[in-house]
C-alpha cells in the first residue's frame, strides 16, 4: 500500500476545515516550516505521520495518498478526557444491536 502523501490534497484538508498552516503545524505538533515542507512536498511523512495528519485535518488516509477522490474521514477519534459524553455514548452504543443504534440516531436526527 502507498503511504505517499499528495501535497495538493494534504492543502485541499487543510484548507476545506478551514485553518492556517501554522494552526496545521499546531495541532499536528509541528514546526511551521515542517508541516510546510509535507504541503510543498518536499518532505515524505511516515505511514503513521500520515495517519495521525488525516485525523487532525479529518480527512482519511486514502484520499491524501490518493487512493480515493473521497475525502470524508473514514474513521473518527474521540477523545475521553475532551469528549466524555460522547466518548460513553459511543462506548454504550458498543454492546447494543443495530436496531437500537438505529432508533438512537433517528431521536439524534429529530432534535
Amino acid at each position: 500500500m502507498s503511504t505517499k502523501l499528495i501535497p495538493e490534497r494534504l492543502k485541499n484538508a487543510r484548507e476545506n476545515i478551514g485553518i492556517t498552516k501554522a494552526e496545521a503545524s499546531r495541532r499536528l505538533n509541528l514546526s511551521k516550516i515542517g508541516y510546510c515542507r509535507y504541503e510543498y512536498g518536499e518532505r515524505t511523512p511516515s505511514p503513521q505521520t500520515v495517519e495521525i495528519i488525516a485525523q487532525c485535518l479529518h480527512t482519511s488516509v486514502d484520499y491524501l495518498v490518493g487512493k480515493s477522490d473521497n475525502p470524508e474521514p473514514s474513521q473518527l477519534v474521540i477523545n475521553k478526557e475532551l469528549n466524555p459524553d460522547l466518548y460513553a455514548l459511543v462506548e454504550l452504543c458498543q454492546s447494543q444491536d443495530s436496531e437500537q443504534i438505529r432508533r438512537l440516531i433517528s431521536y439524534c436526527k429529530k432534535e
